[in-house]
Order: structure tokens, then sequence, then C-alpha cells
């Protein structure tokens, strides 16, 4: 079923006034204070969290109002719910030693019998992600014909992975200021102009990253895991809802292409040296030498970067899989 026009207005509309004010009530109270959620960046500056679960919020409400039937709303729900809520776990639990494993190594700790929270997100999110797919997709061709048990079976393990690799792919990126939303937006657009159920849901990732770009490029807030796995989970869950089999199994190829050259090649680097992409990354950032225009939360605690250089004394921030991103 298509999305309308106003459905997708009004996703973008909320997502982005959901983000905002949610943003707003938490740096008024944050959970556990405001130390818990703050950490130190490679300026030795102060930066929030805080940012993750106000983004979460504006998803999942930016994405029910855009969705056009109970199942996009249903399936947007699961995937975004599963990456903020197994995300804000790793932000606020792992210490800065498992965080530097990267996937590989969550992977290799859960292979030995060692179950790490990057290693419950990963299978938190696997989880989530399996059954937004599931229900995704009905089980049905496009006239309206069952589909036979094992095909739809691949369609909803494939189409979970592409959700939970998705998740995996924003976090990765979530390593200079306003890299991962930027990736969100040029990804949802499209999304959003299209026709399909996970347009309006696209239109959310829109609203919810609009609301944020400020803050995280100046610097004083980061999506964290929280933010990054829930928009990465909401991009997936969109394509998933509004592609055909060939394009979710060629996006698919992408993504986990790229989270497998991640633990290899820098995509930091990458990007350094890309005269295109390096414009694009540091467009509307903070240059290196000028001071920030407001204070971030106080009560930072020494920990991570949002741009991924080590802070004096303190390991980066970053997604608790970032592999060599």
């Amino acid at each position: 079923m298509s999305t309308h026009p106003f459905r997708k207005v009004a996703a973008a509309i909320a997502g982005s006034l959901t983000t905002g004010v949610v943003r707003g009530v938490l740096d008024a109270q944050a959970p556990g204070g405001p130390a818990r959620w703050t950490r130190t960046n490679h300026r030795g500056e102060p930066v929030s969290m805080l940012e993750g679960p106000a983004v979460a919020a504006g998803l999942l409400v930016g994405s029910v109002v855009g969705a056009p039937t109970g199942r996009a709303a249903a399936a947007m729900g699961v995937a975004t719910a599963a990456g903020a809520a197994f995300g804000i776990v790793d932000d606020l639990a792992e210490d800065a030693e498992a965080k530097r494993k990267g996937l590989r190594g969550h992977l290799g700790a859960m292979a030995r019998g060692e179950i790490t929270t990057g290693g419950l997100k990963v299978l938190g999110i696997g989880a989530g992600a399996l059954v937004a797919a599931a229900i995704a997709l009905p089980g049905r061709d496009g006239a309206g014909r069952s589909l036979p048990r094992a095909e739809h079976l691949f369609d909803v393990v494939t189409s979970g992975a592409l959700v939970a690799a998705s998740a995996n792919l924003l976090n990765l990126l979530d390593l200079r200021p306003g890299r991962a939303l930027k990736a969100a937006t040029i990804v949802a657009a499209p999304l959003a102009l299209g026709n399909g159920a996970g347009a309006g849901g696209a239109s959310s990732v829109l609203g919810a990253a609009g609301a944020a770009f400020d803050q995280d490029l100046h610097e004083t807030d980061m999506l964290g895991d929280g933010g990054a796995n829930a928009l990465g989970a909401a991009l997936g869950a969109a394509l998933v809802l509004s592609a055909p089999r060939r394009v979710r199994l060629g996006a698919l190829a992408v993504v986990a292409g790229l989270t497998i050259a991640s633990e290899k090649v820098s995509f930091t680097r990458v990007i350094e040296r890309t005269p295109v992409l390096r414009e694009l990354d540091a467009l509307g950032r903070r240059p290196v030498h000028v001071a920030p225009a407001t204070s971030a939360p106080a009560g930072a605690a020494s920990g991570s970067s949002t741009s991924g250089v080590p802070s004096a004394g303190g390991p980066t921030t970053g997604p608790s899989s970032t592999g060599a991103a």
C-alpha cells in the first residue's frame, strides 16, 4: 500500500517536534543525572548522548503517524525500539575496552560463551530485526497469492539481516559530528519521495535527523549507539516495507560488504582522501580551532570522543562495533 503525501509530511513534522521536545525534557531530567549521559570529546569538551533517546522517540512517533497500515507501523516500531533499547544499554553499561573490540570481538566473545553488552546488542537487535521483517512481509506476491513457505522464510531472514546490518552500519558511521545524520538523510530522502509503505517511516527519519543536526554538528550532542542503531534500523525497516526482493537483496549485499570492509579499511581515511566526500562530511561542522557557541551539560565523564579521536586520558566514542571505521 502506498503512503499518502499528507502522511509523509505529518511523519516528518511529528518526528522533528517529538525529537526536540523529548530532548528538552531529558535536558531537564536526565535519567540517572546528566553525568551518566556525558562523555568527553577530542577537544576535551563535554558532549551529551541524550540526543540518542530523543531521536529514537522522534522516529517512533513519526513512523506511527506516517504508516499507511498497522502492519507498517508495527514493523517500523519494533525495528526502531530494538535498535534504541539495546543501543542505549550498550552506551550506558559497556566498558571502553569492550567497545574497542568491535563486532568481530563481540562475536568472538559469544563463541567462547562470554556475553558482553555489545554481544547482547547484536542478539537483541538481530531478534528485533527478524520480528520486524516478519511483520513487514505478509508472505504474498504482487498478485496477492501466498508464497511458498521456504520462499517466505528466505525473504524474512534476508530482510531481517538487512535491518540489523543497517543498524550496525549507521553506528559505524557515527565517528564524526553529523556524519551518521547526513548518511541517514541521504538514504531516507529517496525512500520518503517514493510511494512505498515505508515512505512514512523514511519521512520520520528526515524529521528526527533534521531536529538533531544543529547540536550534533556543534558537538554538544551525539547520537551514541542508541540513536545511531535506531536510525539505521528504521532505515532498514523502511526499505523492507518499500522495496521489492531484488532491491532488498542488493541493499543487503552493499551494507554487508561495507560492514566487512570496515574491519580492515578506515571509512574516515577513505572520506578524507575523496574530495566530494570530504567536503560533504565537513559541511556544517565546527572547525577545529573554533570554540563552541554553547556549553554541553556539565558532569562529563572521561570516556570517548564523538569524532573518533582519543581525548586525553580516554578512549573514543563511537559505536561499540566500530571496526576500522
